[in-house]
């Protein structure tokens, strides 16, 4: 079923056309990544979509009484409610519902002696309350709690005001409440951003089982791999879709690049023939001949033209080591680090040796960037050591490019670490990383951030280290950039240390995986798909560990556990059997004097109708408990046959 359609749609600002005759078209239930170099319309095309920008010509279709949802990379919550309660108003349909529901049901209990009336509002009730359990309404609690769980929220982040919270944990907080509203056509820019490698496994999960139809842009190709069943490329102001993941995406797009690159070298090849034939028949001058001229430039100029492909323009990367380091390259032991009063880390030791590529991950706040600063000695360590190899030459990437002279050109930036470079020199290099013409001379403070971090690369290029330390070195970088890098650092032959939470480039790169946390660092052998294979299989052997090597005591008291668990197992459905008798019954005895309150001469003595009706409301009640009472002992058998 066709859920969105969008038809030649185009826009521009100013002279400067962004989208141009985009068509799309999306069933209900997929999920779409959308992807393009850094500018190339992608979010500009989803507030077209969700309605927040008009275009300038073409069409949208969306399937008529559809939510959508729209989450921006800006965060819009700055209120002093608490998390939970901004999560709450996200929930206000639900919680209307069950508002209206204890309505009905007074209404209810007050139209006993109306039995048109009880149909009525009950036939509005079972209405009201299918509607409420196709929300989720009896789970609305605790689907609070585990969004903002699984996207990094502590219990005590949940209780503190939004306003407190800083603008990537705010960004976080707008997935969650958009993850809870859950539109129909759910719009997410660059969801990622701001999750560490916990998080997002549990929005990838999240968004696999998400009943509606997602569109993602997204930098995170590994995301892509794990959510997406199509994909959309911008590119020259155009949309292509394809099927598939974005692995399947790259190598059909490649494929397409390929035959279109031979398709158009062929027909320019055959113009060029048939063009020399032309002019050969010409230079005859005979009436047959030129005939034969003009009859082949009609053939041309009738003939389909083969677009060649676009290209679009990528940085050039290439690391060289102006010499070998020693076997050892780096050693740290019993690091530990603490700020106000709070310990960061403790215990980490670490031993980096010649020509391995090591990725360090860990939890969003758990000190990555702040150990990476330690071992470049930029941050002193409260505890502990730090020695480098021998024939060492660092060089240090930091994700904020605080190395960085805001107040300089960019030509300057360069030019005054290599004054012995010529000027084209200069140039040609900031060139491989797309800076040019008169960007050269801005001010490095008018840059954008992927401008930053490009010129940041290009200085770390040419100081030609032996041993790199990276700090989120994918940041702002479009993906063909990022592939461009990944080949770059694997044919660098030097040494790697890297801090990213991008999973493609972990696996594509990294020899050997640090998990950092407060208690030190743990070591896996291989890539990011290894190590997380060694984590489930550990946490599978402690699963199995913990059924083996008892002791005879340890083995008697867990028997006598389990006596003990038999015994309460027993009672448990001896007293819900037990309810069960009364619950039957007391529903008899409620049937009983709904017949009798049926019965017309009933309300003849008004003291008898009086008297039915506080009978009635007394049943009711005593019966409601019973059911309390049921619920609630049978759920706790679940949970202990269970």
């Amino acid at each position: 079923m066709t859920v969105l359609t969008l038809s030649d749609i185009s826009k521009a600002f100013g002279v400067n056309v962004i989208l141009e005759d985009i068509n799309l078209t999306l069933q209900k239930g997929q999920r779409m990544g959308l992807v393009g170099v850094n500018g190339s319309g992608k979010s500009t095309l989803l507030k077209i979509i969700c309605g927040e920008m008009q275009p300038d010509s073409g069409s949208i279709s969306i399937m008529k009484g559809w939510q959508v949802g729209y989450l921006t990379q800006q965060a819009d919550i700055l209120s002093d409610s608490t998390c939970y309660q901004e999560m709450e108003r996200a929930m206000e349909p639900v919680l209307r519902m069950e508002q209206k529901l204890h309505e009905l049901e007074e209404r209810m209990a007050q139209a006993h002696s109306d039995p048109d009336e009880f149909e009525r509002v009950s036939r509005q009730y079972d209405s009201v309350l299918q509607r409420y359990e196709h929300a989720g309404g009896y789970e609305w609690r605790s689907r609070i709690r585990g969004v903002l769980s699984g996207l990094g929220f502590t219990q005590a982040q949940q209780e503190q005001p939004a306003s407190l919270l800083s603008g990537g944990e705010r960004t976080r907080l707008c997935l969650a409440r958009m993850l809870l509203i859950a539109p129909d056509l759910l719009l997410l820019d660059e969801p990622t951003n701001h999750l560490d490698l916990e998080a997002t496994a549990w929005l990838e999960d999240a968004l696999k089982k998400y009943d509606g139809t997602v569109i993602v842009i997204s930098h995170d190709r590994y995301f892509l791999d794990e959510v997406c069943d199509c994909m959309a490329e911008l590119t020259g102001h155009h949309l292509k879709q394809y099927t598939g993941n974005y692995t399947e995406f790259a190598r059909k797009r490649a494929a397409d690049r390929e035959r279109q690159e031979k398709e158009y070298e062929l027909q320019q090849a055959e113009i060029a023939r048939q063009r020399a034939i032309i002019a050969r028949y010409r230079m005859y001058n005979r009436e047959k001949s030129l005939r034969a001229a003009a009859s082949r430039e009609k053939a041309l100029e009738r003939m389909e033209l083969v677009d060649r492909p676009t290209q679009e323009q990528t940085v050039h990367f290439r690391f060289t080591a102006r010499r070998r380091t020693g076997e050892d390259v780096l050693m740290a032991e019993d690091l530990k680090k603490s700020f106000d009063g709070r310990t960061l880390f403790e215990h980490v030791s670490l031993h980096i040796r010649a020509g391995e590529r090591v990725a360090l991950i860990g939890p969003n706040g758990v000190g990555k960037s702040t150990l990476l600063k330690i071992l470049v000695r930029e941050l002193a360590p409260d505890a502990g050591w730090v020695r480098y190899g021998a024939n060492l030459d660092l060089g240090y990437y930091d994700q904020h490019q605080s190395n960085l002279h805001m107040d300089k050109q960019v030509i300057d930036e360069i030019w005054d670490d290599y004054p012995y470079m010529e000027p084209d020199q200069v140039r040609g290099a900031l060139a491989l990383f797309l800076l040019t013409g008169d960007e050269v001379f801005q001010p490095i403070s008018t840059l954008s951030g992927g401008e930053r971090g490009r010129l940041a690369l290009t200085k770390l290029m040419l100081r030609r280290d032996n041993f790199l330390i990276f700090d989120e070195p994918t940041n702002h970088l479009d993906m063909d950039s990022r592939e461009v890098l990944e080949q770059a650092l694997k044919d660098f032959t030097g040494t790697l240390l890297f801090v990213s939470h991008d999973r493609y480039f972990i696996n594509r790169l990294a020899t050997r995986v640090l998990e950092l946390s407060a208690g030190g660092v743990t070591e896996y052998q291989g890539n990011y798909d290894d190590y997380v294979e060694k984590k489930r299989k550990l946490a599978q052997g402690e699963e199995e560990e913990q059924t083996q090597g008892r002791t005879r005591t340890e083995i008697y008291k867990e028997q006598r556990k389990q006596r003990m668990a038999q015994n309460e197992l027993r009672q448990l459905k001896a007293r819900v059997q037990d309810l069960e008798k009364q619950i039957a019954a007391k529903e008899q005895q409620v049937a009983d004097i709904e017949a009798r309150m049926g019965d017309p001469s009933v309300y003849q003595n008004p003291q008898s109708a009086a008297q039915i009706n506080q009978d009635y409301a007394q049943a009711q009640r005593e019966l409601e408990g019973l059911y309390d009472d049921w619920s609630a002992l049978s759920e706790k058998l679940e949970g202990t046959e269970g």
